[in-house]
C-alpha cells in the first residue's frame, strides 16, 4: 500500500493530466492549476505569472491573495528585464521579489517558493505557492512542485496554443468577411466549403445556396467568358504548381430578376508539400466601373477623333481653295475665308486647352492664381463678347448692388462663366440668357438661365462627368464633353458647388457657390 501523501500526490498528478486533455479555457484551466498546487503544498495562496506576448510578466489568476498585494506586485513584474534564458534569469528574479514582498507585507510569517512552467524547453509562466510554515520548503515539496510544474506547463502551452488558434480563426474570419471583394473556398472536389458575405451579394444568393454546392451550379456565364472556365482548366490538369492562378472575366448570372454583373474571378490552389490540393481560392471582382471605363475611353477616342478632325479639315478645305491658281478671289472672299479659318483655329486651340486642363485635373497639377474680382463687372465683360456671338440670343445681367468683392482665380472663373453662357447660346434656339447673383452670409450664389428646352432628367445626374453628352446634347451640338466638367472642377476648387435647378421651369438653369472668405474653405490647388 502506498502512503497517504503518495496517494494523494498521485491524485494531484491526475487531476493535471486530466486538465490537459478536458480545459482548454486558458483562465479556467489556470484556476485549477492553482487549487491543486496550493492544496497539494498545504498553502495558503498562490499564484500564476505568465510571460505575455509583448515581453514581460503578467499574473494571469491568484488565489488568497489580497488585491492591494498584486496592485502592489504588478509595477515590480513589468520591470523585470527580458532575458534570452528566463529559467536562468527571470525566474531567479521573481522568486526574489516575491520572497521580500511577501516576508515585508507579512511580517516574515510567510514563506514561498516557485517554479517555472516549461514546456517544451520554453517558459511559458511561473507559479508561486505562500505558506505559513516558518521552515523552508522541504527536498520532497520542491521536487513534487517541479513534476507537478512540468505537467501543469504543458497545459497551459496547451491552452495558449488553442487560444491563439481561436485568435487565427477569428482573424481570418474577419480577413474573409470585410473584404469588398467576393471570396469562394473551394474543395478539391470543386464543391464550395465557405463564401464570404461579399460574394452572396455579388451573386445574390443566400449563403445557404452557395456553401456545399458545385462550383458550376453557382458559377454560372451569361455568355462565354474570357479564359478558360475553373472545369475546362481542371479538365487540362490544372493546377501544376501552387502558384498557377487562373483568370476568368465575363458576366455572371446572379439571383432571380437581378441583370449579369461584369466580373474578374481569379483562382489560386493551396498545395501542400507533398503535392496534394487542399483547396482552391476564388477572388470575385466586381469590373462594372472597368466596363465603364473602357467604354468612356472609346467614346473620347471617338468624340475627339471627330472634334480635331472637323476644324483640320475645314482649315485644310480653305486653305487649300485660296491657293488655287486658276481663281482669282476677291476680298471679301478671302476675308470670309480667313474669318472660318480662325474660327476653327479657336475651336482647335479651345479643344486642345480643355484637353490638357482634364489632363492637370486628374494630376493635381492645375494651380489657382487668387485675386480680388468683381464677378458683375466680369459677367459684363464676357456678355458684352459673347453677344456678338450670337443674334437669336438677349444676353442680361441681373446683380444685387452690394454684391461683394471676392477672392477668386479671374481666368478660371471667366472660363466657368464662358463655358455656361456658351452652352445656353448652343443648345436654346434664342430668347433671353440672364446670369444673376444672390448674397448669402457665407457664400454668393452666380445661376446662368436660358429659354431653351431644358436638360432631361435623365441627364442632370451626369452633366458635369467627363466626356459625357446625353444622345440630344450630342445630335444637337459638336463637342468633347469637357466644357461642364471642367466648369465643376473649377467651382469645387474654388470650395464651391455646382448644380442644375430642375425646378426653374421653362428652360436649363446652372448654379454655382462661390465662398465669401476662401480661406475657410479650400485649399490653393485643385486636388
Amino acid at each position: 500500500m502506498l502512503p497517504d501523501f503518495r496517494v494523494r500526490q498521485r491524485d494531484y498528478l491526475l487531476e493535471i493530466a486530466r486538465a490537459l486533455t478536458e480545459e482548454l479555457d486558458l483562465n479556467a484551466l489556470l484556476n485549477r492549476i492553482l487549487n491543486v498546487s496550493v492544496e497539494m503544498l498545504a498553502g495558503q495562496a498562490g499564484l500564476i505569472a505568465l510571460r505575455t506576448e509583448a515581453g514581460g510578466w503578467k499574473v494571469q489568476v491568484s488565489q488568497g491573495i489580497p488585491p492591494a498585494f498584486l496592485r502592489l506586485l504588478t509595477p515590480y513584474l513589468s520591470q523585470i528585464p527580458e532575458k534570452e534564458e528566463p529559467e536562468r534569469f527571470e525566474i531567479p528574479e521573481i522568486n526574489r521579489l516575491l520572497k521580500e514582498l511577501t516576508r515585508s507585507a507579512s511580517l516574515g510569517l510567510l514563506s514561498g517558493v516557485g517554479l517555472p512552467l516549461v514546456a517544451r524547453k520554453k517558459v511559458v509562466g511561473v507559479i508561486f505557492i505562500f505558506r505559513s510554515y516558518p521552515d523552508l520548503f522541504s527536498g520532497n515539496d520542491r521536487v513534487l512542485l517541479s513534476s507537478f510544474a512540468n505537467q501543469a506547463a504543458i497545459a497551459v502551452q496547451n491552452a495558449q496554443l488553442y487560444t491563439q488558434i481561436n485568435r487565427d480563426r477569428e482573424r481570418l474570419s474577419a480577413l474573409l468577411d470585410t473584404p469588398g471583394d467576393g471570396i469562394l473556398i473551394l474543395r478539391p472536389d470543386l464543391r464550395i466549403e465557405r463564401c464570404n458575405p461579399a460574394a452572396t451579394f455579388m451573386l445574390g444568393l443566400p449563403a445557404g445556396q452557395i456553401q456545399e454546392r458545385p462550383h458550376e451550379d453557382v458559377i454560372r456565364w451569361f455568355t462565354p467568358p474570357q479564359g478558360l472556365t475553373l472545369e475546362q482548366a481542371v479538365a487540362g490538369g490544372w493546377p501544376l504548381t501552387r502558384h498557377a492562378n487562373l483568370y476568368v472575366e465575363g458576366d455572371l448570372q446572379r439571383g432571380p430578376d437581378q441583370p449579369p454583373l461584369p466580373v474578374g474571378i481569379t483562382y489560386s490552389p493551396l498545395i501542400s508539400a507533398d503535392n496534394t490540393l487542399l483547396n482552391i481560392f476564388a477572388s470575385m471582382r466586381d469590373i462594372t466601373r472597368f466596363r465603364q471605363a473602357e467604354e468612356m475611353k472609346s467614346t473620347f477616342i471617338s468624340v475627339i477623333s471627330h472634334e480635331l478632325k472637323t476644324p483640320v479639315a475645314l482649315i485644310k478645305g480653305y486653305v487649300s481653295t485660296l491657293r488655287r491658281d486658276d481663281v482669282t478671289w476677291d476680298s471679301g472672299i478671302v476675308q470670309e475665308s480667313l474669318q472660318v479659318i480662325e474660327e476653327e483655329a479657336d475651336r482647335l486651340s479651345l479643344l486642345i486647352e480643355n484637353l490638357l486642363d482634364a489632363s492637370r485635373l486628374q494630376s493635381g497639377g492645375l494651380a489657382l492664381k487668387r485675386t480680388d474680382i468683381s464677378i458683375p463687372d466680369m459677367a459684363r465683360r464676357i456678355a458684352a463678347r459673347m453677344q456678338t456671338q450670337t443674334e437669336k440670343h438677349t444676353i442680361l445681367l441681373s446683380f444685387p448692388q452690394d454684391f461683394p468683392v471676392i477672392v477668386a482665380d479671374e481666368q478660371r472663373l471667366e472660363q466657368v462663366l464662358s463655358n455656361l453662357i456658351g452652352n445656353a447660346i448652343k443648345y436654346s434656339a434664342g430668347g433671353e440668357i440672364t446670369v444673376s447673383g444672390q448674397v448669402r452670409p457665407d457664400v454668393v450664389i452666380v445661376c446662368v438661365s436660358d429659354q431653351g428646352p431644358g436638360i432631361a432628367p435623365q441627364d442632370i445626374p451626369h452633366i458635369f462627368d467627363r466626356f459625357y453628352r446625353g444622345p440630344d446634347m450630342a445630335r444637337q451640338t459638336k463637342g468633347a464633353g469637357l466644357g461642364l466638367y471642367l466648369t465643376r472642377s473649377i467651382v469645387e476648387a474654388h470650395g464651391g458647388r455646382i448644380w442644375v435647378d430642375p425646378e426653374s421651369g421653362k428652360g436649363a438653369r446652372i448654379c454655382f457657390t462661390l465662398p465669401r472668405n476662401p480661406e475657410l474653405k479650400s485649399s490653393l490647388q485643385m486636388v
